[in-house]
């Protein structure tokens, strides 16, 4: 398991993709680096694959410095 540091805090994939989500997911991928900016404050950001329900796969995108976070929905 990947763990990154998001925001001040040691994150783990599940935690990662639940803050991307907004909820709980069913299970993670682990976290990887998305070779991008942050649109919001140009910081780092970081990705991470889930499944949000059992017919569902997402990747998920958060910034590591600010709050900003999208999903390739």
């Amino acid at each position: 398991m990947s763990n990154r540091v998001v925001q001040g805090r040691m994150v783990t994939p599940a935690k990662l993709a639940e803050l991307v989500e907004g909820e709980p997911v069913l299970e993670t991928e682990d976290i990887a680096d998305a070779d991008r900016d942050c649109p919001d404050c140009g910081g780092d950001v970081i990705s991470v694959g889930y499944m949000p329900s059992v017919t569902e796969f997402v990747t998920g995108y958060k910034c590591q410095e600010c709050d900003w976070a999208d999903d390739d929905r």
